[in-house]
């Protein structure tokens, strides 16, 4: 975990603990290993219940299991709902008779019988908080949320997104004001290297748990509602969270879904060991400025567009450097704000076409795929500054600038800012070679 998503998180914490406050309550944060804390904690202060997300993840599945025996063992009981999806996977997977496959359009079928998501039976109300029995203040300043230096977390990185239920709110607020924008909203017609987002940018908040998933779903369903006509999933607003729903319920069902080795949906691939190119695609060193502005907007930012994810997933993978989407899983995992176990190796394999995706001759170019929304480069320009003096002729490729062009712009391609580190065209038909190959032995 980054320290931008550190950052995030505490400030998440710091909120949640503010608005609990305002409400009559409060929020004690505990640092500790979960078994050690329970076990001080639940005599010390006669905890009878322990609450927690229903979860589906194997460490988590896990840690609630220990939970549950603990719980036996020191007599609380132990309430798990599920809060964090849309659905409860097992009902899911029950319809589909067990474990996957499951097709993202069985997948819709499915939960066309399960009807629309529930909701809660009631919302807490500020009277229910005033029932509560605060803890002596004592304990607030004994237990308060953790600031950053506690943790040895460095300052100096923060993150344009700040973390928090008042600030997705506000967010999730600005976007539905405009009905017509939801209405309309295809996810593959917004644009991945405008300044600022073009889409609702609220996975932040949704990955934390600022924000839920039924809000959203509800709100929108308002909308669509109103609206004489409306986009549909798989692209539409609605069907963003159903994508979320559907790789949450396939990682659940699926052994080892953040490894290749073992997984029995994914293709398995002989990809390069080559750490030295690794290291060039996370450090925005390739060449590629397209490349290069989006690793490095996602290094200060913690957040990049869907459509940009895509690209530098095919460019690291079976676009130009044939490396395993598990190493590009794992830089995502460190620098995302949304990180997710279950949607980013999902979004990996699917990129690498190692599972669920199958038109493996697609492959972004890292040059022509910019260009077409935003020709002049300004994003290039406002993330790679370095590069900023070139002309929209050579901002995709500076390289292609005559020494003369490299030196008025002040930057001299070699020196300044590196060589493309492969040849697109023949690095790409290469891999696509490979990729046919080992499909086809597969499939034999």
């Amino acid at each position: 975990m980054g320290t931008l998503r550190w950052h995030f998180l505490l400030q998440s914490l710091e909120d949640l603990q503010k608005n609990l406050f305002q409400l009559g309550s409060c929020l004690l944060v505990i640092q500790g290993e979960h078994e050690a804390v329970l076990r001080d904690h639940v005599p010390k202060w006669n905890i009878t219940q322990v609450t927690l997300d229903a979860e589906m993840e194997p460490f988590y599945k896990e840690m609630e299991a220990r939970v549950r025996r603990l719980g036996e063992e020191l007599g609380f009981g132990v309430l798990s709902l599920v809060g964090h999806t849309l659905y409860d996977t097992k009902r899911i997977l029950d319809l589909n008779g067990g474990a996957p496959p499951l097709t993202y359009k069985r997948f819709l079928h499915i939960l066309s019988l399960l009807g629309d998501p529930e909701v809660p039976v009631r919302t807490p109300t500020a009277e229910d908080f005033q029932r509560c029995r605060p803890p002596d203040p004592a304990l607030y300043e004994c237990y308060r949320v953790p600031l950053p230096e506690d943790l040895k977390i460095p300052l100096e990185s923060l993150s344009p997104w700040r973390g928090g239920e008042t600030e997705g709110l506000q967010r999730l607020e600005q976007h539905l004001t405009d009905q017509g924008w939801v209405a309309s909203f295809t996810k593959p017609r917004t644009i991945p290297n405008s300044l600022l987002p073009s889409t609702t940018g609220l996975s932040p908040y949704f990955s934390v748990g600022c924000l839920s998933v039924r809000t959203f779903f509800y709100r929108l369903s308002n909308i669509y509602a109103q609206a004489k006509h409306h986009s549909l999933p798989p692209v539409s607003l609605q069907g963003q969270l159903l994508w979320r729903e559907f790789f949450y319920t396939v990682a659940s069902a699926t052994p080892n879904f953040t490894q290749m080795a073992g997984n029995p949906i994914c293709l398995q691939i002989s990809w390069y060991e080559d750490a030295e190119r690794l290291h060039k695609w996370k450090t925005a060193q390739t060449g590629f400025p397209w490349i290069d502005a989006i690793m490095t907007q996602l290094h200060q930012e913690g957040w990049i567009h869907h459509l940009a994810r895509h690209a530098v997933a095919c460019f690291l993978t079976r676009g130009d450097l044939w490396i395993s989407w598990e190493e590009g899983m794992k830089v995502f995992e460190e620098l995302l704000l949304d990180a997710d176990y279950s949607i980013n190796a999902g979004n990996w394999m699917w990129l690498s076409a190692s599972a669920f995706f199958h038109q493996y001759t697609r492959i972004f170019c890292p040059v022509r795929f910019g260009k077409r929304t935003d020709p002049e480069g300004q994003y290039i320009r406002k993330y790679l500054p370095v590069l900023k003096n070139f002309s929209s002729k050579y901002i995709y490729e500076p390289w292609t600038a005559s020494e003369e062009e490299q030196k008025q712009a002040g930057c001299i391609i070699g020196q300044d800012y590196p060589f493309p580190m492969v040849n697109h065209k023949e690095a790409s038909d290469h891999n696509l070679q490979l990729m046919k190959q080992v499909r086809e032995e597969q499939n034999r």
